[in-house]
């Protein structure tokens, strides 16, 4: 009978040491912070961004990172739909032209000044709005301008272009002596076209029909009528650009380093025959550069410890990791000064183009100042471009046109 007493008694004991255990564990659960952090189509770099989750949330015990990785053609709408309800992310993975339009709308979340002495400034300039930055960078690219230099030396040319003027010069040489275009700028591309009115400091209702603007308009026309460039450049994209240099019909492509891979994969031949040179530019002789930021929605639940985990996926490791990982070029300033970006390579392909395009991230174009219609200015210059290259009226008539259009907006 004491035996069975015992046995009784010893059950219920484990009994309400496993209950404690269990509401102990539960209301521990319960006092962590859950961090919900989304980013942009990373889900290849699961292990990489999992690690750092779990390296942080070791050294923060009292937070719980809970990951989603978004589709890049959902992550606006999702994060608009997110931001209409009480519950959104504490931190997401959005480009600097969105956060700035919701920056706009008093939709997110101010960052300390303080946060941003870690990044390259004239990367964060980008994510300032009104004096306030409203995001924190995640990585950049900055384009490289590849050449077939088999083209470039039969076409006679010795000495690479650096400007769009000197490559629009290069072209009806280029042309006769090989057959091929000197480019196909994939005019109506996004921004494509905008980009390099920039880079003349074209960028502006007041600008856009001064006499400068004129002749780089005029220019691209020229090229366009006097087939010195593909017809397919004010319809097609950048994608289909790429497959015109791997096919070898046009001599000069400008790509991000990313590209590399795919023309050594699908045309060996070209590649062998490929070189990297630092990206065209204008008379400002400055180079604009893609960036992707994190922003923290103004109702996210815990937007203190989102940025601090911004910081943590950011800061010198885990940017050297990343870019080890992939082709993109890191934002954090102490990551850039890695002898990985610094020593520049004659042997290697790869290495020259990562320290051409890091150190254009030391001569950066200001990007055109964001305005709340952005979509609607690069669909109307892009509509413009297109009746100046097929000539349905005179150039000036059309940038009167364009400046008074964009005026408005």
């Amino acid at each position: 009978m004491n035996r069975k007493f015992f046995v009784y008694i010893l059950i219920i004991f484990l009994i309400v040491l496993l209950c404690s255990f269990i509401f102990v564990k539960k209301q521990h659960a319960e006092t962590k912070k859950n961090i919900t952090f989304w980013t942009l189509q990373m889900g290849t770099f699961d292990k990489y961004i999992n690690k750092i989750i779990s390296d942080y949330e070791a050294k923060n015990p009292d937070i719980h990172i809970t990951w989603v990785d978004v589709p890049y053609s959902e992550g606006e709408k999702r994060t608009l739909a997110s931001m209409l309800s009480n519950t959104p992310p504490d931190l997401v993975n959005l480009t600097p032209e969105f956060s700035i339009l919701l920056a706009q709308k008093n939709a997110l979340y101010k960052i300390p000044k303080d946060v941003m002495s870690e990044y390259v400034p004239t990367i964060s300039k980008q994510l300032n709005y009104e004096g306030e930055y409203f995001g924190i960078p995640f990585y950049a690219t900055s384009a490289l301008t590849f050449y077939n230099k088999e083209l470039l030396d039969k076409a006679g040319i010795t000495r690479v272009p650096a400007t769009y003027d000197e490559m629009n010069k290069d072209a009806q040489i280029i042309k006769d002596n090989t057959g091929a275009f000197v480019t196909m700028p994939a005019l109506t591309e996004n921004d494509t076209f905008l980009k390099i009115l920039n880079k003349y400091n074209i960028n502006s209702p007041g600008s856009v029909n001064s006499a400068k603007s004129l002749m780089i308009f005029n220019d691209y026309k020229n090229l366009y009528q006097n087939n010195l460039i593909p017809k397919e450049s004010i319809t097609q994209s950048h994608r289909e650009a790429l497959e015109k240099y791997m096919a070898g019909q046009i001599v000069i492509l400008p790509a991000g380093a990313n590209f590399l891979n795919i023309v050594k994969e699908n045309a060996p031949k070209i590649f062998e025959n490929t070189r990297v040179a630092p990206q065209l530019v204008g008379d400002s002789r400055q180079y604009d550069f893609s960036l992707m930021n994190f922003i923290v929605p103004q109702k996210a639940k815990y937007p203190n410890e989102a940025i601090d985990f911004a910081k943590y996926l950011t800061n010198e490791q885990n940017q050297l990791e990343l870019a080890k990982l992939t082709t993109i070029l890191p934002v954090n300033k102490k990551t850039l000064q890695n002898k990985y970006f610094t020593t520049d390579s004659e042997s290697d392909i790869f290495a020259k183009a990562r320290f051409i395009s890091s150190n254009q991230l030391n001569n950066i174009q200001p990007p055109v100042p964001h305005t709340k219609n952005q979509k609607e200015l690069l669909t109307l210059i892009n509509n413009y471009i297109q009746q100046i290259l097929l000539a349905k009226r005179p150039t000036q008539d059309l940038l009167d046109e364009l400046s008074a259009k964009w005026q408005k907006l």
